[in-house]
């Protein structure tokens, strides 16, 4: 008799090493936004370095584009100043504006630029799902 194997066992050898970014929890406006926000965001956690990449990958830019992401101080009082991503470093800065609290701006160099509502990491998923919802509106 053979011994059973467990899903993550039968994966074949190329799949035992990759890893893959899980998706952001991300709602953007669809065309032209008719307000300051261009969508919401719901990271995971409160890990700017680990939660950046994804956000920047979901958003196709081009390899090599330079980023820089404004973020509030007060709610990422740890965050790094610069991220590694695939396709080069996301420079972040964080202000302690009133106008740019619980927001996220992401600026690129191909004039690309969006506003985001920040849902925070531990709220509630239903919260979180009719913050996604409005902002997307």
């Amino acid at each position: 008799m053979k011994p059973s194997r467990t899903p993550a066992e039968a994966a074949s050898a190329d799949d035992a090493h990759t890893y893959r970014m899980p998706l952001p929890r991300l709602t953007l406006n669809q065309g032209i936004s008719h307000g300051p926000l261009d969508g919401a965001w719901w990271p995971r956690c409160d890990a700017l370095e680990l939660e950046l990449p994804s956000l920047v990958a979901s958003l196709e830019l081009d390899r090599g584009t330079a980023i820089r992401v404004t973020v509030d101080a007060a709610q990422w009082p740890d965050a790094p100043q610069t991220v590694m991503a695939p396709g080069g470093v996301i420079t972040v800065e964080r202000t302690g504006s009133a106008h740019e609290a619980r927001t996220i701006t992401l600026d690129c160099d191909t004039a690309e630029h969006w506003v985001l509502l920040v849902v925070p990491p531990g709220e509630l998923a239903d919260t979180a799902a009719r913050l996604l919802a409005a902002a997307g509106r």
